[in-house]
């Protein structure tokens, strides 16, 4: 997909890796990005920034709970009627803490679920729509273990294995709506920041420290960077990984039987 001239939609969009998806967006020529965000004092400052920055238009701020259904409904349709149309969706809305584990599969996964359905009522070629993209969010950790947040390592897996499904010919062929999952590691956000001031307290949370503490960091520029490539390029189901700084790659995930020779091996 050539983003020029399209119409995008960022859950989460206000601040950290969802502002900078939507900057890479716009810098590479997007017509205009719906942020929708829980916080309406850094949505309307987000906004006027990009609007500043980008040019008058190019960005309005929705604001959204992911988790109330209605919500996140009327979020979709509102960018939708703005803009006559979605060709981009972003599902980043996410939060690490497993203290509140029901709110984080709320935000992590069902959000993400509901995200992608209205994206098919509103963008897929069986609706009307002109087909388009959706990426979803899930982490580095939606592709291994870690002792600290198993809740988040489980809602993280559950976008992955979410995502490859609705990647599937099944749902292209009906609604010419590409589906991707962006895998970002460690990147220097308030999801990581407020995490460790928030929960990182008792021992499974120290623990959940230590690890992430462990693994290479990154900015959120170059999160978007990938992003802006697997928007242009990534075929449909596949999954991408941006982590320490380095460019995105996508990550071969072995089918049932593939697994099932190399287990009989000796």
């Amino acid at each position: 997909m050539d983003p020029k001239g399209k119409y995008a939609l960022v859950t989460g969009g206000a601040t950290g890796i969802g502002l900078a998806y939507v900057k890479e967006l716009l810098r590479h020529g997007v017509q205009a990005v719906a942020v929708a965000d829980l916080d309406e004092r850094k949505g309307d400052n987000s906004v006027k920034q990009l609007n500043d920055e980008f040019g008058a238009g190019k960005a309005i701020f929705i604001k959204c709970d992911v988790t109330n259904k209605d919500d996140l409904e009327a979020t979709f349709r509102k960018a939708a009627a703005t803009f006559k149309g979605l060709d981009i969706v972003i599902n980043n809305a996410g939060i690490l803490d497993d203290s509140r584990w029901e709110t984080e599969i709320a935000i992590n996964v069902t959000a993400v679920a509901r995200g992608t359905w209205l994206a098919f009522d509103l963008m897929g070629k069986n609706k009307g729509g002109r087909g388009g993209v959706v990426v979803n969010i899930a982490s580095i950790l939606g592709l291994q273990a870690m002792a600290g947040c198993p809740v988040y390592v489980a809602t993280k897996h559950a976008v992955v294995g979410l995502s490859r499904s609705f990647g599937m010919p099944y749902h292209f062929d009906r609604t010419g709506v590409r589906v991707l999952t962006m895998c970002p590691g460690v990147t220097d956000t308030p999801l990581i920041s407020e995490a460790h001031h928030r929960q990182f307290t008792d021992d499974l949370g120290k623990e959940c420290g230590r690890e992430l503490d462990a693994l290479p960091k990154q900015k959120p520029e170059n999160v978007a960077k990938g992003m802006l490539h697997i928007i242009c390029k990534a075929s449909n189901g596949s999954v991408w990984v941006s982590e320490g700084g380095q460019p995105v790659y996508e990550v071969a995930i072995p089918e049932r039987e593939t697994i099932r020779v190399a287990i009989k091996r000796p």
